[in-house]
Parts: C-alpha cells; sequence; structure tokens
C-alpha cells in the first residue's frame, strides 16, 4: 500500500506464481485501463480501500490506482473504513485518525471516526469516489454501509460513484434472516437487507441507488467468470482477510450468525486463532455436556466439537472458557443465522449467567446490540422471559449485570 510508483505491466507482483495462477474470475481491478469510463478519463478520484483491496496477483489496488495516476484519472485522495485504511485497528468502536501517504503525499481520510460519511471537506476537488473492498456478505459487516454512506454524500456533493465488483465470497443465492426494521437502523444496518444478503457489493450499491438514493451517478465494474454459486475458494482468487478477526473464508461462512455474539457475554473467539469458530464462556463449565446438547439440535450442515480456550485479548481474557468449536459439514445445507440463534436460544435456557450486552454498541446509545444486530425487537428472535444485560468491557468481562 505504500509502494512506488509504477506502471502496471511492471508493478511488482509478491508472488512470482502467482503470474501464471488460473483464475475463474477476473476482477475489475486487473482490467482497468480497459474497462474505465470514457467520460472519467482524467476525473479527479478518491478511493475507499482496505488491506483487501488486492488484486489476483496480490498487488494492492492503491499501487494499481496510482499506476494510472495522470493516464486513467487523477488519484487525489484515499479513505479508509472501521478497522482502519491499513487493517491496523483490531476491536470494533476502535476509531483511527487519517493521515498524509508516506510516499505520495495525499490525504488518507478515516471514515471510522469523527466522519463515517465523507465531509464535503473531504470531496472538495473530486470528481469521482471509487469503492474497492472484500465484503463478506453479512449485514452487520460495516464496509457496507460505508459504501451506502458514500453514495449518500456523493449525491449530495454531485460526485460520481465508481464500484469495482469483487465476489459475495459465501455465494450470491443463500439468503438467510430477518430483514432489518428500518427503526433499528445502525451502523451494523442502514438499509433494509437480510442478515446473510446473497448480494456483491456492486449489487448492493445498485440496490442502494435504486431505494435509496435514485439520483446518484453509479456506475459498477464488473468481474469477469463469477457464478453467483461460487464461494470464494472456486473463485480462484487469494483471500486477504478484509478485517483483523476475518482470516478465512471458513469464518466467513459462520459469521452471517456468531457475529451475533458480540451482543452478549459470551465470546465469539476473539483473542483465539478461530474467530467467529469456537466460542464460549467461563460459566460453561462442562464443554461434552454443552456439545451434547447442541448437537442434539439437529442442526443441518454443523458438527458442535466440544473445546475448551482461554483467549489471549477480549472478553475473558486470560480465562478458561468451555465452549464449543462449529465444524461445517456441508455449506450448502448450513444456515449460519439459524445456528446460532438456536445456539443462544440453548444458552439462555440453560445457563443461568447468560446476558445480553447493554449499549452502547456501534455508535447506538440506547438499543440493545442484539436488536441493532438482528434489526428488531429482541423478542423477535429470542422469545421467553427477558433476559439481564450487562455492561462489558472486553478487558475485564465480569462487570455486575443490571
Amino acid at each position: 500500500m505504500h509502494a512506488e510508483t509504477h506502471k502496471e505491466s511492471t508493478l511488482r507482483t509478491p508472488l512470482g506464481k502467482m503470474k501464471n495462477r488460473k483464475n475463474q474470475v477476473s476482477l475489475p481491478i486487473d482490467r482497468l485501463a480497459k474497462i474505465w469510463p470514457r467520460d472519467l478519463k482524467n476525473a479527479r478520484i478518491g478511493a475507499v480501500l482496505h488491506p483487501a483491496s488486492v488484486s489476483a496477483s496480490l498487488v494492492h489496488s492503491s499501487d494499481i490506482l496510482k499506476s494510472h495516476d495522470g493516464d486513467l484519472f487523477r488519484l487525489k485522495a484515499l479513505f479508509g473504513p472501521q478497522h482502519g485504511y491499513l487493517g491496523q485497528t483490531q476491536d470494533n468502536m476502535i476509531e483511527w485518525q487519517g493521515f498524509k501517504h508516506p510516499q505520495w503525499g495525499v490525504p488518507v481520510y478515516s471514515l471510522y471516526g469523527e466522519h463515517r460519511e465523507p465531509s464535503p471537506e473531504m470531496l472538495q476537488g473530486l470528481d469521482v469516489i471509487l469503492i474497492d473492498m472484500q465484503d463478506v456478505g453479512a449485514r452487520y459487516y460495516t464496509f457496507i454501509w460505508t459504501l451506502y454512506l458514500c453514495m449518500k454524500a456523493a449525491e449530495k456533493a454531485g460526485i460520481h460513484v465508481v464500484v469495482l465488483e469483487r465476489p459475495n465470497p459465501i455465494d450470491g443465492v443463500t439468503v438467510e434472516g430477518p430483514l432489518l426494521d428500518p427503526e433499528y437502523r445502525s451502523f451494523v444496518g442502514l438499509h433494509p437487507i437480510p442478515a446473510r444478503h446473497g448480494k456483491t457489493i456492486g449489487q448492493l450499491a445498485g440496490q442502494f441507488k435504486r431505494e435509496a438514493f435514485p439520483k446518484c451517478a453509479l456506475t459498477v465494474l464488473d468481474m469477469e467468470g463469477w457464478d453467483p454459486a461460487m464461494y470464494f475458494e472456486e473463485t480462484g482468487l487469494p483471500w486477504v482477510l478484509p478485517s483483523p478477526n476475518m482470516p478465512t473464508v471458513d469464518t466467513a461462512v459462520v459469521y452471517p450468525g456468531m457475529c451475533l455474539l458480540e451482543a452478549t457475554n459470551m465470546s465469539e473467539g476473539r483473542g483465539t486463532t478461530k474467530p467467529f469458530e469456537l466460542f464460549g464462556a467461563g460459566f460453561i463449565v462442562d464443554a461434552r455436556d454443552f456439545t451434547d446438547k447442541l448437537n442434539k439440535l439437529g442442526l443441518p450442515g454443523v458438527f458442535f466439537r466440544e473445546a475448551y480456550f482461554q483467549p489471549t485479548f477480549h472478553k475473558f481474557q486470560g480465562k478458561l472458557c468451555g465452549g464449543a468449536q462449529f465444524h461445517v459439514t456441508d455449506r450448502k445445507t448450513f444456515l449460519p443465522y439459524r445456528s446460532t440463534v438456536e445456539m443462544i436460544n440453548l444458552v439462555r435456557r440453560e445457563y443461568p449467567d447468560f446476558r445480553w450486552k447493554a449499549p452502547p454498541y456501534e455508535y447506538e446509545l440506547k438499543k440493545l446490540p442484539i436488536e441493532i444486530l438482528i434489526g428488531g425487537p429482541v423478542d423477535s428472535a429470542f422469545p421467553g422471559p427477558a433476559t439481564a444485560t450487562v455492561e462489558i468491557n472486553p478487558q475485564a468481562p465480569h462487570a455486575a449485570s443490571k
């Protein structure tokens, strides 16, 4: 992301053997010279990127954009979403400050800090906002809401939005979970889409234009060779973790459900090498009994293996947790949202120390975090007696309930 300026034909390929890698899917970032819109030639652009914004040969998109600076367009600014342009911030609700690019001298603006929507000052002098980010297919993953707010700001400013298409890594077919109720809008859901939305970032941009920003000038530059039924491994593209706790495609497969544990006093596996696949709590003492009960639920496409772990950071840091690991045995039948909801309901019945996390969460100060994640009232997914809440400091998770 800080390489020197080169032309695309001479950009350094990090892994030489990847030059000859046969990809089924061709990304627009790898074909910019051929597909860049003629009417946007020489436009002044600002690009929204993150660490997973890479080409098929692992060249960062910023370097490819810089190679065309003064040729196809003029690169005037960079922007980064949650977790930072460099991917440096580990946890949620950790803001980061913008900076000046050390080699190129252009501003790198933070869209997860004082501003989540680009300000008029950030957009001054730009003709185009270009967005090239890898999404993971879940409503709670905030990069799509950075896209949404960029479109909102661009519509107001009369700026063109160009989205470089990328695959939905958990297929572009399967949809699961409730639509967001607009009364529960937040930065983990700003527009009514399901928990697992089954769309690419470009398709979502088209939906946002149709339903929210009809005057936004939008161009989506498409992939070639992508089949919506594909999982990411079938694309032939390299996986780069788009955020610090999304290390593998397997993580993304369970995330549309397991993100819900962020709204509880259970560990979602942060501080382990298997975030969102490992889960548990200090109050689960007998993991064998726990997983026996989970497996008796008969959930499709998944087996729960007993597990014990000691997070190195976050909830239950340094403390022994009993729990389980999700082993997805059949992605085509596995339902991550349903599986997690049923698991949480089992924990609510069997473990009296279970609690919902109290606000705040992702800039929402009043509604329960679980409500803004499911996109509706808590009893719509978790009926029965009300569950107490607890204020959770990830480094001190045993705060008193209220």
